[in-house]
């Protein structure tokens, strides 16, 4: 028996809140990638929790990544290269491998809704809340947050699941989730379904 899919041509599900998990699938291999690589091992168990509450909230998980060298949108090769035991990241896909259940985009920028099929899924799925997690805070979470708030979304930020190269960095993007975007920035152990 087929599966029921909505006018998106996506599988009838629906989830208000949606986590997603940005750029945290990657070996960091990349200016400033060991102290990205350094945040987001600092950040990775914090996400995990968050992610067991999300799945047990029977909400929807969505990682969005870059696409690192030449565009082939293969996520499977990009999963392997993050888990070499040489890479930088490999403790981190450890600790947050995407399951068969979750979404996997793969995006071109900064913001995970550039030329990527994010804002369709989210419609799909009847989203009202967006969770931000992931690296870096001042760039790709800051843009995506920009992203969903001009989309209406509601945005939750833990400030324990998202990461920079600097500190600094990461206290100014809170900083703007608050004050422009108007986010809900909170630990991840005080988000409540």
């Amino acid at each position: 028996m087929a599966r029921a899919t909505n006018r998106s041509g996506l599988p009838n599900e629906r989830s208000s809140t949606v986590l997603l998990i940005l750029d945290m699938v990657s070996r960091f291999d990349f200016p400033d990638g060991e102290a990205t690589a350094r945040a987001a091992r600092r950040i990775a168990p914090h996400i995990a929790r968050l992610k067991e509450r999300i799945r047990a909230a029977h909400f929807q998980v969505i990682y969005v990544n870059d696409n690192p060298g030449r565009w082939r949108s293969d996520a499977p090769a990009l999963l392997r290269e993050a888990a070499a035991p040489d890479s930088r990241g490999a403790a981190v896909l450890e600790a947050l491998r995407p399951a068969k259940e979750d979404y996997f985009i793969l995006k071109p920028r900064h913001s995970a809704f550039f030329a990527t099929p994010l804002a369709t899924i989210l419609e799909a799925l009847d989203t009202r809340r967006v969770i931000l997690t992931g690296v870096s805070s001042h760039q790709c979470v800051l843009f995506t947050a920009n992203d969903a708030h001009v989309r209406q979304f509601e945005l939750v930020v833990p400030s324990d699941c998202i990461g920079a190269p600097s500190a600094t960095d990461t206290r100014l993007a809170i900083s703007y989730f608050r004050r422009a975007l108007g986010a809900a920035v909170i630990p991840q152990s005080r988000w409540r379904a």
